[in-house]
């Protein structure tokens, strides 16, 4: 018998789902046994639900091919399979928010990439290298729930990765203004060019509720655990801008900052570059070597050059200099659907395991 965690993915026939399938083939902690979707998709073989909408560079995984899919919605049959559960489900906030608890309450830890829980007091919303002293709250979440081992951890949108790491980088200096222009590729929206082709050669400058994310989701990410809730942080002040562009995958934001206490710019690159956390200390399985690296040439980072970084599980930074109205600014880049999305993801998990709050049924 495998001494490996039993996962399922809920909503695994969509594209955040099929990534979360692609990223755990051949996982050392996890193995996916249970693949959930929706009603139409249930009673199918994986490879029938998906059929010719499978979205991922690499072939799919031969172990899930033939496993049956199960209706996401009969949730005590799917959490008797498995020891948890991620989340990728495509369904109204509501819908999702109950659905996450109801696995929750059936003592199964659910680890989403959705949104509906981002805002939601006593769930985590971790960047592991960064906030992983959010997780305290799941105590305090537990016995809302009325759970022992039950609850949801999130993390946070993929237009936020490729600056936020660097605030937290620079957090002594005390960021106090941020304007970021992000430009976000088709995957961020479940798309390739096959199925959104008229987004080739275009951009769309608007992405339904992507600002207000953009704005709001690095101050929790910021903020602090106190009496069971994360509150979020005060500063810095940030406005964004986000545009739709026809990259396939691989988020670049333009960014400008201020600080309180102005760093020197090798003592901006000597932070952002050496800055690591838990998932560097415990050598977790996803996590990069190096979290941020900074690129001296002028014309980097590039999408098809550097995404990839670290297995798309790192950032890249360029073209810091001084402004003339703010104290800096850079480029930033970030794989959305990995570091962004079903990669941080399962990085998130990692650290929860390593930290005891996911483990064996």
């Amino acid at each position: 018998m495998s001494d490996k965690l039993k996962v399922g993915i809920l909503g695994g026939t969509g594209m955040v789902g099929q990534r979360f399938i692609s990223l755990l083939e051949n996982h050392p902690w996890f193995e996916v046994t249970t693949i959930a979707a929706s009603p139409r998709s249930a009673g199918k073989t994986y490879e029938e639900a998906v059929g010719d909408r499978w979205k991922m560079p690499t072939p799919m995984p031969k172990a899930v091919k033939n496993l049956v899919v199960l209706n996401v919605n009969e949730v005590e049959h799917v959490a008797a399979k498995v020891d948890f559960v991620f989340s990728a489900v495509d369904m109204s906030k509501d819908e999702i928010r109950k659905i996450e608890e109801d696995y929750a309450r059936t003592e199964t830890p659910v680890v989403s990439n959705n949104s509906a829980h981002r805002w939601t007091p006593d769930v985590p919303m971790v960047i592991p290298e960064i906030n992983p002293e959010h997780f305290d709250v799941i105590e305090a979440q537990k016995k809302r729930l009325g759970t022992t081992r039950g609850f949801i951890a999130v993390k946070p949108n993929c237009s936020i990765q490729s600056y936020t790491p660097v605030l937290a980088a620079l957090k002594e200096f005390e960021p106090t203004q941020v304007v970021a222009t992000t430009y976000q590729a088709i995957s961020g929206a479940g798309k390739t060019f096959k199925d959104w082709p008229e987004m080739v050669a275009n951009v769309i400058p608007f992405i339904s509720g992507e600002e207000e994310k953009s704005e709001q989701e690095p101050l929790r990410v910021l903020g602090r655990v106190e009496n069971g809730e994360i509150v979020k942080a005060d500063g810095p002040l940030i406005t964004t801008q986000c545009i739709r562009v026809p990259v396939l995958d691989g988020h670049t934001a333009a960014v400008f900052v201020s600080f309180k206490k102005k760093p020197t710019k090798e003592e901006f690159i000597k932070k952002i570059t050496e800055f690591s956390g838990l998932p560097q200390e415990l050598n977790l399985p996803s996590a990069p070597k190096q979290f941020i690296q900074y690129l001296e040439d002028d014309n980097r980072p590039q999408v098809k050059l550097d995404v990839d970084f670290e297995r798309g599980m790192g950032i890249s930074i360029g073209r810091l200099r001084e402004d003339t109205l703010f104290d800096y600014k850079f480029v930033g880049l970030s794989h959305n659907t990995l570091r962004g999305a079903a990669g941080g993801a399962v990085l998130c998990a990692e650290l929860l395991k390593a930290k005891g709050f996911i483990n064996k049924k």
